[in-house]
């Protein structure tokens, strides 16, 4: 490097979190427990998208994942400090690309730890789902 330029500094890493769903289980627990599951782990915006699709236990097994590997990379799993709820999955309509949105709570742990970003990443096959997460620090002036 010459000169007086510099390099930004990137964001540490705060969190690593994966997460794997089979499909037929998804599927089996959504034929099982219906709407009271779909209530008490997905937000209306997650349903209307995920019941919209051909094969809809498949959006929601992705779903399920994005929200245990973001819970993972907290290190607190789904509990008290998040729940499932508190944790909404996204999908850019240009893209497609999955995000997050983070309720108060956990807004609250997100800053509570120093996190800035939260990057979600989704794969598909017939019978799995996987996702991972990381959890970025904030930048200078950046708040959650």
């Amino acid at each position: 490097m010459t000169g007086s330029a510099s390099r930004a500094i990137p964001p540490p890493v705060l969190g690593v979190g994966v997460d794997l769903v089979e499909n037929a289980r998804m599927q089996s627990t959504l034929a099982r427990w219906g709407e009271s599951f779909k209530k008490r782990v997905f937000r209306p915006a997650e349903q209307a998208y995920c019941d919209g699709r051909p094969e809809p236990w498949r959006h929601y097994a992705g779903r399920f994942a994005i929200k245990e590997a973001v819970s993972k990379a907290f290190g607190t799993g789904i509990s008290e400090h998040i729940g499932w709820l508190d944790i909404e999955v996204w999908r850019d309509p240009a893209t497609g690309a999955p995000s997050v949105q983070l309720s108060a709570k956990g807004g609250q742990l997100a800053e509570l730890r120093g996190v800035g970003r939260v990057l979600v990443s989704l794969s598909h096959t017939r019978r799995y789902a996987v996702a991972q997460a990381l959890l970025l620090g904030r930048q200078e002036g950046e708040t959650t």
